[in-house]
């Protein structure tokens, strides 16, 4: 083989993905047409070739380092690129595209919402006028701490901070996704565990409001309950869609419906979960503490969801893509 005119012929190819290179190291991926990126990676593949054919011809040392050097920069760009382009999508969809899923699915969270707050308001009613039906939804010794010795048994997560806030993200954890997955039975679960959880929520605000504890109570669960509560909502929203996809798929059908609505509860899903995990921390760490007044608590409650609010209002300026994070 004719080994100089072999690198003469190669050469060209090493000269222009060394320029590549050079402008992606210098501008990002972005300074790349979509052919200048397939006319990058075909170089990185025959310049890999050359390295190879380098070694076994015996090549001066200085020429098969070059190459090398070639090559693994152009590896280190497309992986290390590759990861970095996944990141960033991440941050575009918490940034512009979770607000827009938000946006597009409202019809389905506030009926989530609506189903919690009916059986919260069916909770208070009945708690309020019938103690059978307190006890049977509240534990007898929950009810003697709050109605004889006129305590909030919130005070038990004192001194054990980290193993509650950890207990309580997996608690809502595992609530949340049996409010999704209940979507499956065509919505009929999630509604239940809506509604239970409100039923429960209602009853317990009977008990403290009877008691005369309803200011420290929800002062406790104003700071979590801004977080908390939304990422229910938008859980219950992600139900219903799987649900109306099982039962109304349309005209394209249930398999082309579910990947449709599966998309946007997914996208829901991965908006519920930080909120939650947000949550836990300051319901383990700072809803119970006796440190702050109630004042402050129900000020930062408000805050959190004046916020959350804003933040799902957010739209994108013009020509900015927002990432689907699936």
């Amino acid at each position: 083989m004719d080994i100089q005119r072999w690198l003469k012929q190669r050469e060209a190819d090493w000269q222009e993905l060394q320029q590549f290179l050079s402008r992606i190291e210098k501008q990002g991926w972005a300074a790349l047409s979509a052919a200048d990126i397939r006319r990058f990676s075909s170089l990185y593949r025959v310049v890999s070739g050359d390295l190879a054919r380098a070694r076994s011809f015996g090549l001066p040392p200085l020429l098969i380092q070059d190459l090398q050097d070639l090559t693994s920069r152009s590896y280190s760009q497309i992986y290390q690129g590759s990861r970095r382009q996944e990141w960033q999508a991440i941050a575009r969809f918490y940034r512009w595209g979770l607000p827009q899923v938000i946006r597009q699915t409202w019809p389905y969270w506030t009926t989530a919402a609506a189903i919690f707050a009916l059986g919260g308001l069916v909770g208070w009613w009945y708690g309020w006028r019938d103690d059978e039906f307190l006890g049977v939804l509240l534990p007898a010794r929950l009810i003697e701490q709050v109605r004889e010795r006129g305590e909030l048994w919130t005070g038990s997560i004192l001194g054990i901070e980290p193993w509650a806030a950890s207990n309580i993200m997996v608690n809502n954890l595992t609530v949340t996704f049996r409010v999704v997955g209940g979507g499956i039975t065509g919505g009929l679960l999630t509604a239940y565990v809506l509604f239970f959880n409100g039923l429960l929520l209602g009853v317990i605000g009977a008990l403290v409001g009877g008691s005369g504890l309803a200011y420290p109570f929800w002062a406790f669960v104003a700071p979590h309950g801004a977080l908390e509560l939304p990422a229910i909502f938008w859980a219950g929203g992600a139900g219903l869609l799987i649900g109306r996809a099982v039962l109304w798929p349309g005209r394209w059908g249930r398999g082309s419906a579910l990947r449709q609505y599966g998309r946007q509860a997914v996208q829901l899903v991965y908006g519920v979960v930080p909120l939650l995990v947000i949550a836990g921390v300051i319901e383990g760490f700072f809803s119970p503490s006796e440190t702050f007044t109630p004042a402050l608590k129900y000020l930062v409650g408000f805050a959190l969801l004046a916020n959350l609010v804003w933040y799902s209002l957010w739209e994108p300026p013009p020509g900015v893509p927002t990432s689907s994070a699936e």
